[in-house]
């Protein structure tokens, strides 16, 4: 049976964290942030996690990243 394939799309904006779940880095962070106050800059800034309705979609495109406790 031949290897499964990573999608490198998701690898590339996915993370996964010492416990296992995955971080990505939110939306709307890239242009137009004169109209967006500091303070929304700010929280944009941060990593999150994946939510769980997406979690196993994520997961599937990336067959070899570790997996949850």
């Amino acid at each position: 049976m031949p290897k499964m394939r990573t999608n490198r799309a998701m690898a590339k904006r996915v993370r996964v964290r010492n416990s296992g779940s995955l971080k990505r880095k939110k939306a709307y962070h890239s242009h137009i942030l004169t109209k967006k106050s500091t303070k929304r800059c700010r929280g944009l800034r941060a990593r999150t996690e994946i939510d769980v309705t997406n979690e196993d979609n994520a997961r599937r495109q990336m067959p070899y990243a570790r997996k949850g406790k």
